[in-house]
């Protein structure tokens, strides 16, 4: 997962001088095998405080689309509630609300992800005990692909 307002043509235009890993105050950018900045919610969540574009002097991440964030989150089987184990730090930790647990029986409940209403932040995936939470590109209702 590229940093927000990543280019289409990102690993061409890249100049992996890591200008964007240094500026990002939450420390989630780290440096891939390509030597490209990734993000890393193992590390925090993004604030979408746009640093990390206006440190990149390649024009590799562009500061009129790093508001749009296609990735949303998506929780796995190993979720400690759907084990019947009580956790719902995943909802606790998400600020637009976009995590409901739907109760079922034997004591477990199912995370419901409102995918109108995830950032794709990953305060979600950094609090998960179980590291049961991994993101996919998402495109909203009512948006073509382009």
């Amino acid at each position: 997962m590229r940093p927000p307002g990543a280019v289409p043509d990102f690993d061409r235009v890249c100049t992996e001088c890591g200008d964007c890993v240094s500026a990002c105050p939450e420390g989630i950018l780290v440096n891939g095998p390509d030597k490209r900045p990734l993000v890393d919610f193992d590390k925090g969540a993004c604030t979408f405080c746009v640093a990390c574009v206006e440190a990149c002097p390649s024009g590799a991440l562009n500061p009129e689309t790093a508001h749009i964030w296609d990735w949303r989150a998506e929780v796995s089987e190993g979720c400690l509630s759907m084990q019947g184990v009580t956790c719902r730090t995943c909802e606790d930790v998400c600020e637009p609300q976009a995590i409901r647990f739907r109760l079922a029986k034997a004591g477990k409940s199912y995370p419901v992800i409102d995918l109108n209403q995830c950032s794709g932040c990953g305060a979600c995936a950094h609090s998960c005990p179980a590291s049961a939470i991994s993101f996919e590109k998402h495109i909203p209702s009512g948006k073509g692909q382009q």
